[in-house]
């Protein structure tokens, strides 16, 4: 193992770059807890409409994330290494791939809302879903593009006005819901349909107003001038060879919460909806690790650009002990106050219990959690993607859902059985990914 002053040098700088990212993660995430809030206290028919666009949306976005993952990982090592034109055109590559993957994404979302009818929903919630789940999978293109340039921006060591950026974002999301959701400021009450044009509306200016600081913020002047090399073939290559199956990373992960999503509409509209607001809980809280993990990656990627590869196993492990005291506080949170959290978004008293219920289980898996997003961070900032990802497509769909179903549909535990399957897949994935990069890495302490 690294030695514990080496392992603290290094986290107090993982630390100054990860507190802006995991702040503007959360502020991300807001953005849809905002939607939850406003959705349930129109019905909850409606939060279980919000529920299931966002797993579709969910799961086609976080593999979005993952194809355009490398623009900020490659632009860091370079940035180690002192190449600004090379920053420069990850950027250009980054965002036009982005572009690229917004427009594939929402019609993907467009064939499947012709189809929702088939995917074993409440009929209830079909009847009022579609145009959510369109203005929703339209909203992909402005919010890739926002992530890649936040990205970049993080990978040159500057988060801080991302982070700003996202923490308005989140304030004008609450604005744009309250007066389309509920006809205020002379609109007329959308509903369901507000909350979306609200959420399409916010990730817009987001893009827009960080396209326009980086184009005007002299922190990036050098970056601007480099020279203009075209489009490059090998650039894209390279993205997509990492992005790829980082993309299958996050698309195995966040394919099972999908999953799990589905199982609970088989279970009826109430598990539907409770478990909307217990994820949403418990994906709030998760943005924490997850922007440490991004930290990490960066981190990582750029110590290898400067030659320090002495210093990658003293990143990791650092980040990964801060991530399991973090995750362990929050799961003591989420069992002692689940039933007062749960109140909060819904006024509903069968969902807002179930919901509660179905926190104790996310208090137990907080902790695998965070060491697995924690540890395949690390992996990526090593460009090792590929073999995490079989172990990721393990631990999740050979473990978790069918236990999950399993125990959900045949046995008393019921929702709560899905969330104990998923507990598994997590823990699984957290130890064999850590056990990867201490592998990886054990030959450079």
């Amino acid at each position: 193992m690294a030695k514990a002053a080496e392992i603290f040098r290094e986290l107090r700088a993982t630390l100054a770059l990860a507190l802006p990212i995991v702040v503007g993660q959360v502020s991300q995430m807001l953005i849809g807890v905002t939607d939850n809030a406003f959705i349930g206290r129109v019905g909850r028919v409606e939060l279980a409409a919000a529920a299931f666009t966002h797993g579709v949306f969910g799961l086609c976005y976080v593999v979005g994330i993952g194809l355009v993952l490398g623009a900020g990982v490659f632009a860091a090592r370079d940035r180690g290494a002192g190449d600004e034109a090379g920053c420069a055109a990850w950027l250009r590559h980054g965002r036009a791939l982005a572009a690229a993957i917004g427009i594939a994404m929402f019609g993907l979302m467009l064939a499947v809302s012709t189809q929702l009818h088939r995917l074993g929903q409440p009929p209830e919630v079909i009847a009022i879903v579609r145009p959510y789940f369109l203005l929703i999978g339209f909203s992909f293109l402005p919010a890739l593009v926002f992530q890649v340039q936040r990205q970049f921006c993080e990978s040159l060591n500057q988060p801080w006005v991302p982070m700003a950026l996202m923490l308005a974002d989140v304030a004008l999301n609450a604005v744009l819901n309250w007066a389309f959701v509920f006809g205020h400021l002379g609109l007329p009450a959308l509903g369901l349909v507000g909350s979306g044009i609200a959420t399409l509306l916010a990730r817009v200016v987001a893009a827009v107003a960080i396209y326009a600081w980086l184009r005007r913020a002299a922190v990036f002047a050098g970056v601007r001038a480099a020279p203009w090399r075209g489009w490059e073939r090998a650039r894209f290559v390279e993205l997509l060879k990492l992005g790829v199956p980082a993309g299958g990373m996050l698309l195995f992960e966040g394919g099972a919460f999908a999953m799990a999503a589905l199982m609970m509409g088989w279970l009826g509209t109430v598990p539907l909806a409770a478990h909307q607001v217990a994820l949403g809980c418990a994906a709030l809280t998760f943005m924490c690790p997850l922007g440490l993990a991004m930290a990490t990656s960066l981190r990582i990627s750029q110590a290898r650009g400067e030659g320090r590869h002495e210093a990658v196993r003293a990143i990791g492990f650092g980040s990964l002990a801060t991530g399991l005291a973090l995750m362990g506080a929050f799961a003591l949170i989420f069992a002692l106050a689940g039933p007062w959290i749960t109140a909060a978004f819904t006024p509903a008293a069968d969902v807002a219990g179930l919901a509660a219920r179905l926190l104790i289980v996310a208090a137990i898996f907080q902790l695998f959690d965070g060491a697995q997003v924690i540890s395949a961070g690390a992996l990526r900032g090593l460009t090792d993607v590929r073999v995490p990802t079989v172990l990721t497509f393990i631990a999740y769909w050979v473990i978790a859902l069918p236990l999950g179903y399993g125990l959900a549909f045949h046995t008393p535990l019921g929702p709560a059985g899905v969330w104990t399957g998923l507990a598994v897949g997590l823990a699984c994935a957290a130890v064999l990914l850590a056990t990867r990069f201490h592998r990886l890495t054990v030959s450079a302490k």
